[in-house]
């Protein structure tokens, strides 16, 4: 799919790097940043970004790791054709590439166990919840509508390699639902990681890190805090 250049926005990143983003489609927000800057990526590895919407997060770790190779795979063909584009724009082919795809078919896609490192910000509100967004793409982010938080878990399970790590972001109101999945696919949490918005307001954001056939046992690292009062 070609899109033309009165469809995209191309925006800085600010690391020497940049994106091209749909004018009228989710644009991507500091969780996918907080996300890239949570998960550990070591050298040599391979890295699956399940929707990774127009590539943003297999391209900031791409910029801020030694990985060999980051994977992105999404379901909606136009934020995929923006995602090549960014990718042909930075010179990264060869080291990241974008897969159209559906979540619920990812073991078909790619080889099971084939992945040391499985990233995900997935949608936040089950499908039933909250008003969805007149425009697909902020739809399908926003809202389990295509996949629900299970199916993103039982990909990553699949396709993590034994001892792989699974990194996501996701709401604390759901993290009891979280937790009880993660741990049904043998995906133990072993990081935790509370976003506040200031350090006196509840979280609204969680990180998680996980490793496919961990032990029980988890550190809460010290929270993030976006925010300083003036």
């Amino acid at each position: 799919m070609d899109l033309s250049e009165q469809e995209l926005t191309l925006d800085d990143l600010q690391n020497g790097y940049f994106i091209y983003q749909l004018k009228d489609g989710f644009r991507f927000g500091v969780d996918a940043v907080l996300l890239s800057d949570f998960a550990e990526i070591r050298k040599g590895e391979t890295v699956l970004d399940l929707g990774t919407g127009t590539g943003i997060i297999p391209i900031l770790l791409a910029a801020k790791t030694e990985g060999k190779s980051f994977t992105g795979l999404e379901l909606q063909e136009r934020c995929v054709a923006a995602a090549e584009k960014s990718i042909g724009f930075n010179k990264l082919n060869g080291r990241v590439n974008v897969v159209c795809g559906d979540i619920r078919e990812a073991a078909g896609i790619f080889e099971r166990e084939s992945f040391d490192a499985v990233v995900s910000n997935p949608p936040y509100m089950a499908d039933k919840d909250g008003k969805h967004s007149g425009d697909p793409t902020r739809a399908m982010a926003r809202h389990e509508v295509f996949c629900s938080f299970e199916d993103v878990a039982k990909a990553a399970a699949a396709l993590l390699k034994s001892c792989g790590r699974f990194y996501l972001i996701h709401r604390p109101q759901r993290l009891a639902e979280i937790i009880n999945t993660l741990t049904r696919f043998r995906l133990e949490p072993k990081r935790m990681r509370f976003v506040h918005p200031y350090a006196d307001k509840e979280p609204t954001m969680v990180l998680i890190e996980c490793l496919k056939g961990g032990k029980q046992g988890m550190n809460v690292e010290s929270p993030v805090i976006m925010y300083e009062r003036g």
